[in-house]
């Protein structure tokens, strides 16, 4: 057994993405309780306490919440805790860090969606599409007349076509239930005189309207099959068993053939519930031909014996590719239905997966790539959630966006950027055809060579002393959690990519992983997390000609906040928040700063890895957006000597259990701030020579950090003191005198994110660990109280000195990346200290 420890950590820690549920219903409802184990109904739910899965899973619950094992126990513990209560309990048991949820099941004192986000970070909609319809057909039709086939049909695509715009819930796709009502033989060539019969027989039947005429219920779906496609959303498709109203005959998904060999929606992702069962293999057989078609493997786990369910699973993976077996709970009315479904889950997948290895189909790499692809991967690149699948914990859902937002899809794309950040802080990419992309690339990666992280801004080769060569190869692993469409070219897809020895084993040099690992000693010894925003400034420049050589100017000279400038620039503006908004990140706040051609764009506040991705994403947005209109964005920390430099600014924060605990809550503070924010800060403060190593990287970043220009040239802190390096704030509303986050200043655009916000991180561990304190705040402008502080490098060199002597960066970001890190910042110095102008050109690569 100790041979798979590490493959039963990772099945038992993945926070899991539940693709298909159902709304948890009020403990006075009149859904019977017996229907968490069992699919029947009338006189034969009378028999489900005689199952094998009732009598597990009754034992389960009871371990559960501590009562005795009967279900008249279970039953009081319910009605005395409450709904809100064994929800919390068994969701956090299960560890459900997304639910998707088809809220088409009519059930008494059902709770909306919204209610649901009280308990899981990320809630979706699933929308099935007969229930829809039926819900129109209830309504008087437009004008008071009978309903018509056209008047129908125009309401319905209008409201199928809304969806993806409201932002209410997160909307991720469509359900049918063809399959309890007439089959899944669906006629995609269904005649308009078929339909029309079909309404008429639906609306002779009297209301309220329930929706059987197989006609009727092709047309229906063929419609929300085209939206579907239009926008690139699944459709779920109910196969396999269900309650007594379903033909288990008409329910095998081979009925699916002729829609599935239909050219017109050879691209609509189609997902079959349930496992199929009892036709799991039939299910196994249609996910290895057709690249169309997805699984799930809901309902049958938890509802079979465990045998049935380990047969079902294993059944499923005889022929479907792994990249296309998806989790869900099914979870319905009852809290505990999704607990058990997915600590079935979990037993389940380490069973059939230990079993892989042990025959040596799998390596237990491999194993492990599984589970993290079944249960969260597979369904966040599906139903193109933006978000990063670690980033979900259920004890921190303060670190989750506000609002996911549906990706922009379209159909064809022809190129996929596989984009990483290298020591210097230059956005790189590979680009590989999206077929290639799919078949080969998200699996094994693309090559590349050691060297690309030895790479300095100056020259496009390995610098000495970076222990880095042509010698040797990496792979790019693509982040798919990070995939999305490029909004400026909307042909293409971009993705963050992972440094990777070989698939599954992280490189030590990689950026995303420092980060990934410092967080963890956080999380690990702290229970803490941090959280980031950035302020992004950048500047406009214009192409002239200048006695025929091209010279690039700012795009203008308007003073800061000028509203004449936001006019002037709106177009380019407009287009890059659209942009990050289509891409789910956050912008807060944009605005004219003070310098020539000046602008600041504030991204939101989240988790910092994702504060870093999102950070990545913002500037090849700017960049390119500009880029677009006939401009050049730089994040050049000082593109002109006499003018303002550019920063990108960090605020930060820590949280635990989903609580701000930088802000003092009712503790005795000496500075509106948290004992442990206050120790934390110590330590970026401390560690802030060398911390600049990494956010000041380039000889240029030392031109902007000057006194008496908002830069932070001094080591000091001061509250809301734009002169002081470090500057705590407070979000509007906060009580008087409290905190809630401080500010980095000496951070700029030459920085890589992932990097920068490592050594943060590191500085504030070790503040914890020594229990740092802060020094008195520095109130003046620190200039006017010189001698009595100290003056932050003036110099790359400095810094880089600074780092050389520092042994809690080397503990905790790594000596190899460390080494790297500084061979690469000395051949920066050497090269701008021998070439005076060259720094002229970074505007080209920053």
């Amino acid at each position: 057994m100790e041979r798979f420890a590490e493959l039963k950590e990772a099945v038992e820690t993945v926070e899991l993405v539940d693709s298909h549920a159902h709304n948890i219903v009020d403990v006075d409802s009149t859904v019977p309780f017996l229907n968490c184990f069992s699919e029947a109904t009338g006189d034969a739910l009378s028999y489900a306490p005689h199952t094998i899965n009732f009598k597990r899973s009754l034992k389960e619950i009871a371990e559960l919440y501590g009562s005795e094992l009967s279900l008249r126990a279970v039953e009081e513990y319910r009605t005395s805790c409450g709904v809100e209560s064994i929800t919390a309990k068994c969701l956090k048991a299960a560890r459900i860090s997304v639910i998707l949820i088809d809220d088409g099941l009519e059930l008494d004192k059902k709770h909306d969606i919204e209610w649901h986000k009280n308990f899981v970070p990320v809630v979706g909609r699933i929308l099935r599409i007969e229930r829809l319809a039926e819900k129109i057909l209830d309504e008087e039709s437009p004008g008071g007349t009978t309903w018509t086939l056209d008047s129908f049909t125009e309401v319905f695509m209008g409201k199928l076509k809304s969806y993806p715009f409201k932002f209410l819930s997160l909307f991720l796709g469509f359900k049918s239930v063809a399959a309890y009502r007439s089959g899944l033989e669906i006629n995609t060539y269904v005649s308009r005189m078929e339909a029309e019969g079909g309404l008429d027989d639906v609306l002779r039947a009297g209301y309220p309207i329930r929706i059987t005429n197989k006609n009727f219920i092709d047309h229906i779906f063929m419609l929300a099959l085209e939206v579907a496609l239009c926008f690139d959303l699944p459709m779920q498709i109910h196969t396999g068993f269900g309650d007594k109203d379903l033909d288990l005959r008409l329910s095998n998904p081979l009925h699916l053939r002729s829609l599935l060999e239909d050219n017109r929606f050879s691209k609509c992702r189609i997902v079959l519930l349930h496992a199929s069962y009892p036709f799991s293999r039939e299910a196994s057989y249609l996910a290895s031909v057709y690249p169309q078609v997805y699984l799930d493997f809901g309902l049958a786990v938890p509802k079979l014996s465990f045998h049935g369910m380990l047969s079902s699973v294993k059944e499923l993976l005889e022929l479907a590719p792994m990249k296309k077996v998806m989790f869900s709970t099914d979870g319905c009315a009852f809290p505990e239905s999704f607990y058990l479904g997915a600590k079935k889950a979990r037993e389940i997948v380490f069973a059939v997966l230990r079993d892989a290895c042990i025959d040596g189909d799998l390596s237990i790499s491999e194993a492990i790539q599984a589970v993290k692809d079944m249960f969260a991967e597979n369904s966040i690149q599906l139903y193109k959630i933006k978000a990063a699948a670690e980033s979900f914990d259920l004890n921190n859902i303060a670190s989750i966006p506000p609002k996911l937002e549906i990706i922009n899809r379209v159909q064809d794309v022809a190129l996929v950027r596989i984009i990483w950040v290298d020591a210097s802080g230059q956005n790189r990419c590979r680009v590989v055809p999206n077929k290639r992309f799919h078949d080969l690339v998200t699996k094994n990666g693309v090559g590349l060579t050691c060297a690309s992280m030895g790479m300095s801004s100056a020259i496009d080769g390995p610098a000495d002393g970076t222990n880095l060569s042509g010698v040797g190869e990496i792979r790019l692993i693509p982040d798919t959690t990070t995939k999305c469409i490029i909004p400026w070219a909307k042909q293409q897809e971009m993705v963050l990519a992972d440094m990777h020895l070989k698939p599954g084993e992280a490189w030590e040099y990689c950026p995303r992983e420092a980060l990934r690992r410092v967080s963890k000693v956080l999380k690990d010894e702290f229970n803490l997390e941090m959280n980031a925003g950035f302020e992004n400034e950048f500047i406009l420049l214009k192409s002239i000609l200048v006695e025929g050589k091209e010279q690039w100017i700012p795009f203008d000279s308007t003073p800061y906040c000028s509203t004449s400038a936001f006019d002037a620039a709106f177009p380019i503006l407009h287009e890059v928040v659209a942009s990050l908004q289509s891409l789910n990140i956050v912008v807060e706040q944009v605005h004219a700063e003070a310098g020539n051609g000046q602008f600041e764009i504030v991204l939101g506040y989240t988790a910092c890895g994702i504060a870093a991705d999102n950070l990545v994403y913002t500037r090849e947005t700017i960049r390119a957006v500009a880029r677009k209109h006939g401009l050049l964005a730089t994040f050049v920390p000082k593109y002109a000597l006499d003018d303002i430099g550019s920063g990108s600014h960090v605020h930060i924060s820590l949280s635990k259990n989903g609580e701000n605990v930088f802000m003092a809550h009712g503790e005795s503070t000496q500075h509106g701030m948290s004992l442990i924010g206050e120790q934390f800060m110590a330590g970026v403060l401390n560690h802030l020579p060398s911390i600049m190593a990494f956010t000041a990287p380039v000889p240029n970043s030392y031109d902007r950090l000057q006194p008496n220009t908002w830069s932070g040239a001094y080591l000091c802190w001061g509250k809301e003191n734009k002169e002081a390096s470090l500057r705590t704030a407070c979000l509007p509303g906060a009580p008087d005198g409290a905190v809630s986050n401080f500010e980095i200043r000496t951070f700029d655009g030459c920085t890589n994110p992932h990097l920068a916000l490592a050594s943060i991180v590191a500085a504030g561990i070790d503040g914890l660990r020594k229990h740092l304190r802060l020094p008195e705040p520095v109130d003046d402008n620190p200039d006017n109280v010189k001698d009595k502080v100290k003056r932050l490098p003036k110099s790359l060199s400095e810094s880089v000195e600074a780092l050389e002597k520092d042994v809690v960066m080397k503990d905790l970001i790594g000596e190899k990346l460390l080494t790297a890190i500084k061979g690469v910042r000395k051949a920066e110095i050497k090269y701008y200290s021998e070439n005076k102008d060259a720094w002229k050109k970074l505007i080209h690569r920053y």
